[in-house]
């Protein structure tokens, strides 16, 4: 150990603490200086050591830690939005691609400028006093010039801050002016009155509606089990009604065929009188359908021709002249 005078720290007092040549300070514990002055300095008095190669990586991970930060990529379908620590929100956003920012001053939020879906479901009364549930799916984007605005004024969520209540609000109003039954039978008509209504309250907040529309519509259980009763009842008066038409269309053929057989009992009959030989036609014509339903008959048939008709020659089969 080195016997020179130390001062109250242990190290070398005044300009004895460090030697001309520039090793470095001498150590008071048992440690070579050589050993020291080659771990603190290399050679020619540059740093090589421990913590001359810190030195050196530390500036290189802080020269990459500032170029990454300096830099920032916006996506596509994306726009970026840039905050600045002095200036607040500036006034022009950044589109697709890669761009230069500066680090810490600069914060960069990311807004999504393509079309997305939202369904709400709103429990409204109708003007008939039936409590509904609207099913309702809007398809929305923000005003991507207005984007600095959203952001100072309403902030990334704008979409579950504004639609919810915007939706619930329109949705109320509109069916307000409808009965039950109006909502199914005029359903395009209301559908288009609640997007007409909805475009012009998000145009106030800077949102943009591409489509709106009422996907569904829920009845409570009692008005659904009331209209399935009314359809029943109709259906059984419609019933009755074809049950009724049916039997007075059956009434009236039924006496268009009794005049129809009356008629023609009537035109036999002066037939008969004014020309004795249509009886005789008649039979004939009996006589050759029977004939006909035989020979085309597979089978043997054997009949008393009396019976078919077929005696035409008979002496009763002729038919005495009248006399004049």
């Amino acid at each position: 150990v080195s016997t020179q005078s130390t001062g109250i720290s242990g190290f070398p007092e005044g300009s004895q603490a460090m030697n001309n040549n520039n090793k470095g300070p001498k150590l008071p514990f048992p440690i070579k200086q050589e050993d020291f002055d080659k771990f603190f300095k290399g050679k020619g008095g540059k740093p090589s050591g421990f913590f001359g190669r810190f030195g050196i990586g530390f500036g290189i991970l802080a020269s990459a830690a500032l170029l990454y930060n300096s830099v920032y990529t916006v996506p596509a379908g994306h726009r970026a939005v840039i905050f600045h620590r002095i200036w607040g929100v500036l006034p022009n956003t950044s589109g697709e691609g890669t761009h230069v920012r500066i680090p810490w001053f600069e914060k960069i939020e990311l807004y999504n400028t393509r079309v997305q879906p939202r369904e709400f479901n709103s429990a409204t009364g109708t003007k008939d006093l039936q409590m509904i549930v609207v099913h309702l799916r809007i398809l929305s984007k923000p005003n991507a010039k207005l984007l600095p605005t959203i952001h100072r004024f309403i902030g990334p969520d704008y979409r579950e801050k504004v639609l919810p209540s915007l939706a619930n609000e329109v949705l109320k109003n509109v069916v307000a002016q409808f009965n039950a039954a109006q909502l199914l039978t005029e359903r395009e008509q209301v559908s288009q009155l609640v997007k007409k209504r909805l475009k012009a309250r998000a145009t106030d907040f800077h949102i943009e509606l591409e489509d709106v529309a009422i996907t569904e519509i829920t009845f409570s259980k009692e008005y659904t089990t009331a209209i399935e009763a009314k359809q029943i009842a109709q259906q059984e008066t419609e019933r009755a009604k074809f049950v009724v038409e049916k039997a007075r269309q059956d009434k009236l053929q039924t006496i268009v065929q009794a005049e129809g057989e009356s008629q023609a009992a009537r035109l036999i009959s002066e037939a008969t009188q004014q020309n004795p030989y249509f009886i005789e036609l008649r039979r004939i014509e009996a006589a050759r359908q029977i004939a006909h339903s035989i020979s085309a008959s597979s089978g043997k048939v054997l009949l008393n021709s009396d019976s078919l008709l077929i005696n035409l020659l008979s002496p009763g089969a002729s038919v005495t002249r009248p006399t004049k």
